[in-house]
């Protein structure tokens, strides 16, 4: 009977070990299954739901551009009658032309038809009626011989004299040996890192007008051009940004087909780094193969400030550096969380909310003092942010375990307890952005212009790349043409002492003394 009853209490010990362990093992699937669930609603949610952020117009489908932007009620700016014998306030229509060059054609009577119908007496001009129109002089392809003249003296020739032999100046070519002109390397570059049209839709749209330019040829254009002159300018702007106080770092995948020793399948990287609000533009790109520590270390050295970034752990290493974390970051960690949440979490979705709310305050605090001076903004960050992030913080320590740690909301969680020191930095200079969306706007343009093009042949084709990005990004935010702007850098610099920095400062993109071709005209004066 006893050892019965000692045989039962072991068999029930021994249920009760497994029930602990397959309970153990239903939680952990049933944690994994929420989890799929979640990747799931967010797969979906990316791929047929609308964007939480705001869409980028340029990115609208090709095909029914016209359909999605047309609107029959906007005023049409290109056609105006004014009778000037009536006084008229020059409206928004005349405005947004008076920048541009123009072109007067003049209708007038025969002397025939300068009689009156009625009593047959000579007719007046009594007022005019003006119709303006925008016309459209597309891209025309020329031939432009340089002549040098070579003079010699005739005395000396007849006197068997030493004759002595002037030869008129003449602008040193951009490429040597080519058929390149400042203009032509500057609209190839402008035409791909600008319009994001790839080289050989350049070798077709060519053809059309009569010229036949291999894309091959073109490429050498471009990497000539951007790794004799414009790397000059690329490495003036590198040694300015070094001396700022505040940058924003940033970077995006890059696929190199043709790299020694690496399959065509390797993925490479486009690094970012620009200027913040309180300076000048400097936007610079630098390709490198990986996303390793060791690319932005080497970039930055000699950098001491704050840098703006996202969580990458790849710039904790960085010396005399102060890491700025991005509040759009922490903000969308919510924002997924709550798309991934099943209609049936009540209770989570509310907490989601909540985190949520605290970050758009941060943000609607950011945009009343966004026209405010740097101390003016330290100042109220200190009174009005400040509490806020104490509040988020105590809120962020109260969800923590109560929270599936993998989940989208503990992820959530989770990125902003890890950066939370990085998070406050803002408070210490107004100088300093509240996110990092500064960089994510300047690394946009070569991530669309990417997905034209897919890919570079060569490292050596994606560090001209990254110049030439660099160069036209610049000289976009510094209100500069980036066509004009190219077009002048190679008419001067083949023809300048490219050693003197104070020369190469008068063209660098913010420079006062660049010609005011170089600028994009103003909208209204």
């Amino acid at each position: 009977m006893g050892k019965t009853a000692h045989t039962s209490n072991k068999s029930i010990e021994y249920y009760k070990a497994q029930n602990e362990k397959l309970e153990m093992e239903n939680e952990a699937l049933e944690t994994k299954l929420k989890w799929y669930e979640e990747q799931f609603r967010l797969s979906q949610q990316r791929r047929f739901g609308s964007s939480s952020e705001k869409t980028d117009e340029d990115q609208l489908s090709l095909f029914n551009e016209a359909e999605v932007t047309t609107d029959t009620t906007v005023e049409e700016p290109t056609v105006e009658t004014i009778t000037y014998k009536r006084k008229k306030q020059r409206g928004q229509r005349e405005q947004k032309l008076e920048n541009l060059p123009t072109e007067t054609v003049k209708y007038r009577l025969s002397d025939e038809e300068q009689a009156c119908s009625c009593c047959g007496g000579e007719l007046h001009d009594m007022s005019t009626e003006v119709r303006k129109e925008l016309k459209v002089i597309p891209a025309q392809v020329k031939v432009v011989e340089h002549v040098r003249h070579v003079y010699g003296c005739r005395h000396c020739e007849r006197h068997e004299i030493e004759t002595p032999i002037v030869t008129a100046k003449m602008p040193e070519p951009v490429f040597p040996g080519s058929l390149a002109s400042p203009s032509a390397m500057a609209y190839t570059m402008t035409q791909k890192y600008v319009e994001s049209m790839p080289l050989y839709r350049q070798e077709k749209h060519l053809e059309r007008f009569g010229v036949s330019i291999p894309r091959q040829t073109l490429a050498n254009w471009t990497i000539y051009g951007a790794n004799t002159w414009l790397e000059l300018i690329y490495n003036e702007m590198h040694a300015r940004l070094l001396e700022l106080d505040a940058l924003h770092a940033d970077e995006t995948p890059l696929q190199v087909l043709s790299e020694p020793e690496r399959p065509a399948t390797s993925k490479s990287y486009i690094w970012l780094y620009r200027s913040g609000q309180a300076d000048v533009p400097i936007v610079l790109y630098d390709y490198q193969q990986t996303r390793a520590a060791k690319h932005p270390r080497r970039f930055l050295e000699g950098f001491q400030g704050y840098l703006h970034v996202d969580g990458y752990s790849g710039y904790n290493a960085l010396p005399n550096v102060t890491l700025v974390g991005c509040w759009a970051h922490a903000r969308r960690y919510f924002t997924e969380a709550l798309k991934a949440l099943p209609e049936s979490a009540a209770t989570t979705s509310v907490k989601a909310k909540e985190g949520l709310a605290f970050c758009n305050k941060l943000f609607d605090i950011e945009r009343d003092l966004k026209d405010k001076s740097p101390q003016e903004r330290y100042e109220k960050r200190l009174e009005r942010s400040q509490p806020v992030l104490e509040a988020f913080l105590a809120w962020l320590q109260e969800q923590t375990p109560r929270v599936l740690p993998k989940s989208a909301f503990g992820k959530a969680i989770k990125y902003c307890r890890k950066q939370w020191e990085r998070l406050e930095v803002f408070l210490e200079d107004g100088r300093l952005d509240i996110d990092n969306n500064r960089a994510e706007r300047s690394i946009k343009p070569f991530v669309l212009g990417r997905k034209n093009w897919l890919f570079s042949n060569t490292a050596k084709g994606a560090r001209s790349s990254a110049i030439i990005y660099s160069l036209v990004e610049t000289a976009k935010e510094n209100g500069l043409n980036p066509f004009n702007y190219l077009s002048y850098l190679f008419e001067e610099l083949p023809n300048m002492d490219t050693t003197d920095k104070a020369q190469l400062a008068q063209l660098l993109p913010w420079s006062t003394t660049l010609p005011e071709e170089c600028r994009v005209p103003n909208k209204s004066k």
